[in-house]
């Protein structure tokens, strides 16, 4: 395996465990699928933890679906190496369309433009029946790892979150 190889499986690595680890994918019921490198593919199921105050499937939900589909594809298509630098979404623009018919909705992301430090996502989402659920173009800057927010630390609320 060339070192090319060897930090492109050590980004997937580290894109699958922080995907499996992060609570709110967990709460939505986010599962990846696999696919080849050209698209990511991310189900969510269409339950109560999704709804609105309506009981229908709530934007914030989709919104959070194609945020985590367009960033782990942005991730796969930039220069990403687990522990040096990280991915973070600089621009999402939603367009909902309709309601989805069936149990679970799937967002589908492919690049439509990788530079150095900016990568452009379009997303689809679709329900069981491919009826287009919403669609999204989604722009993620690669920029150097900060370490996470702590609850109990004070921020410069002055300082730039980039």
């Amino acid at each position: 395996m060339t070192d090319d190889e060897t930090l492109r499986a050590e980004a997937i690595n580290a894109l699958r465990y922080s995907f499996t680890a992060t609570a709110l994918h967990k709460l939505l019921g986010l599962r990846m699928l696999p696919t080849g490198d050209d698209v990511t593919i991310v189900e969510m199921p269409v339950g109560e933890a999704a709804f609105n105050q309506s009981g229908n499937l709530h934007g914030g939900a989709i919104a959070t679906l194609i945020d985590v589909a367009s960033g782990t594809m942005a991730a796969r298509a930039a220069n990403f190496i687990p522990g040096v630098n990280t991915v973070v979404t600089a621009d999402l623009h939603v367009r909902y369309l309709g309601r989805p018919k069936g149990d679970t909705i799937r967002a589908e992301a492919r690049p439509m433009r990788v530079g150095r430090q900016l990568v452009i996502i379009e997303c689809r989402v679709l329900d069981d029946e491919e009826n287009l659920i919403a669609f999204a173009d989604f722009a993620s800057m690669l920029v150097p790892k900060r370490e996470p927010l702590k609850a109990d630390v004070g921020g410069d609320a002055a300082a730039p979150d980039l």
